[in-house]
């Protein structure tokens, strides 16, 4: 994958002084173009050998473009804060705006290239991690991103060479350290690991570009012109293209479904409720106060029909924590700051660190209830969430979070009982909307969004609890008790 890297690619002075100004003129209209007038994020990747010019080139790029809408990100080892969340966490966080360029000086893919050249990681690991990258970034690009990936490469003689001579200059040997000398001992190993890995993420949606860095006028040339080339195409179309899924196909011949088969006649007189209520807010303080739950997390995701007791439960929740322990975080319309950023990246934000609590009132899946049925996203979109949702559920539990997720069912009988009574209590009164009230004519299409939803998202490591929930006592003890269920110890 490197031996086009490996030609001894160079430029003269006289050339490159000639085709600069053109590109940098037709970069920074592009650059204003993307900001400007489209809804298009670039994430550009920064990456490869030590000594190869990566820093070189980014520097350049600023000197050439406008570094108001450029953003540089730069990764090392992880923060402590960064430590207790999920790999993935720190990336989502950095994520560029629309019309906005993030450079990434250093990625996603470092860590694994790391881990696998010191056995941290095994090959099979390693392929998990590629497949799991491949998914982010297909989800990026389907959420309408250009993704450049940039591997700058040297040969060994080459990063010798380079290094030496950085050394030399009084004006760089700063960068060189013993550090950098140690790593070249580990080229050889390097090379495998980072050809197999780019090898397994070199997809159409998001190609590794290979560069040369022994000659600095053709890596600067070379990456420049990539970039307006890959910015002039995206800019030429920039409609999001249309996610591409399979029709959504039911078959229920018997009519029954796993909301029908619920028993909401179930229920919990008031003294048994206050003693069960008592017993499992005691064991739920006692289960996250515990020492082991010092490197774990918990989150709770809480759906429902309107004036299902959402609410209610959260609060009995709530009272068998600390308040410093807990956060609660209401869901509504994204924000304009939200809406420029992936799906995900609004819930990725709230991840709660180790030893904390993180309560959602209503959650990504409003994508494949309330944005499907009022027509907020595409077809396509919502399909493909069902794979993004567990994906990301997946991540926040291998990391060792614990995802807990309630849908609260009530009758339409009950729902309609419960929005009168709103109606008359003042304090009430601004539970219920015009919304609230229209959302009832569509009681059949938000039942089957909630099956499929059901259906396609309950894994084993976040299975949805279907709460019976026409009677709030024992809802709330229900869900009391699997919280316990799912947080005690196994």
């Amino acid at each position: 994958m490197f031996e086009s890297a490996e030609i001894g690619h160079q430029i003269d002075k006289a050339s490159y002084k000639a085709a600069v100004p053109a590109l940098r003129a037709a970069l920074l209209e592009a650059q204003i173009n993307l900001h400007d007038n489209t809804k298009i994020p670039v994430v550009v990747l920064v990456s490869g050998q030590d000594g190869a010019g990566k820093g070189e080139t980014i520097n350049v790029l600023y000197e050439w473009m406008d570094p108001r809408f450029l953003t540089t990100l730069a990764f090392s080892s992880p923060t402590d804060e960064e430590s207790e969340r999920p790999p993935m966490w720190r990336y989502w966080r950095s994520l560029p705006p629309k019309g906005r360029i993030g450079i990434f000086a250093g990625s996603w893919y470092s860590d694994p290239i790391r881990k696998r050249i010191l056995d941290e990681l095994s090959l099979k690991e390693l392929d998990a991690q590629a497949d799991q990258i491949n998914r982010f970034e297909a989800m990026l690009v389907n959420e309408g991103a250009l993704v450049l990936k940039f591997w700058f490469h040297l040969t060994k003689e080459g990063q010798v060479k380079r290094l030496k001579a950085l050394e030399k200059d009084p004006r760089t040997a700063w960068r060189v350290t013993q550090w950098n000398w140690d790593r070249l001992k580990t080229y050889d190993k390097l090379q495998d690991v980072a050809g197999h890995l780019l090898r397994l993420t070199n997809t159409p949606w998001a190609p590794w570009m290979v560069v040369e860095g022994t000659d600095d006028r053709y890596r600067s040339l070379t990456v420049g012109q990539i970039l307006l080339d890959a910015l002039q195409k995206r800019l030429s179309n920039p409609v999001k293209q249309e996610s591409l899924a399979a029709p959504m196909v039911r078959v229920n011949t018997d009519g029954r479904t796993v909301l029908s088969e619920m028993n909401l006649g179930l229920s919990l007189k008031d003294k048994a409720y206050e003693d069960e209520l008592t017993h499992w807010q005691s064991q739920l303080s006692e289960l996250l106060r515990d020492p082991r739950f010092k490197n774990r997390s918990l989150v709770c995701a809480f759906e429902g029909a309107d004036a299902a007791g959402k609410g209610g439960a959260i609060r009995r929740i709530g009272n068998a924590l600390d308040a410093r322990q807990y956060q609660v975080i209401p869901v509504a319309a994204p924000t304009e700051e939200e809406r420029a950023q992936p799906y995900l990246w609004r819930f990725w934000r709230h991840v709660p660190r180790h030893g904390r609590v993180a309560i959602f009132d209503r959650t990504w899946y409003g994508r494949v209830l309330v944005e499907r049925v009022e027509g907020f996203c595409t077809e396509g979109d919502w399909m493909r969430a069902y794979t993004e949702i567990n994906d990301f559920e997946h991540e926040l539990a291998e990391f060792g979070v614990i995802v807990v997720k309630f849908w609260l069912q009530i009758s339409q009988a009950e729902q309609l009982a419960r929005f009168k009574a709103r109606e008359q209590v003042a304090f009430k009164r601004f539970k219920i909307t015009q919304e609230d009230w229209r959302n009832r004519d569509k009681w059949d299409a938000y039942q089957q969004a909630i099956c499929d939803m059901v259906e396609r998202t309950s894994t084993g490591n976040a299975p949805w609890t279907l709460v019976e929930a026409n009677d709030k006592n024992y809802a709330r003890v229900k869900i009391l008790r699997t919280l316990c269920e799912r947080v005690g110890p196994n």
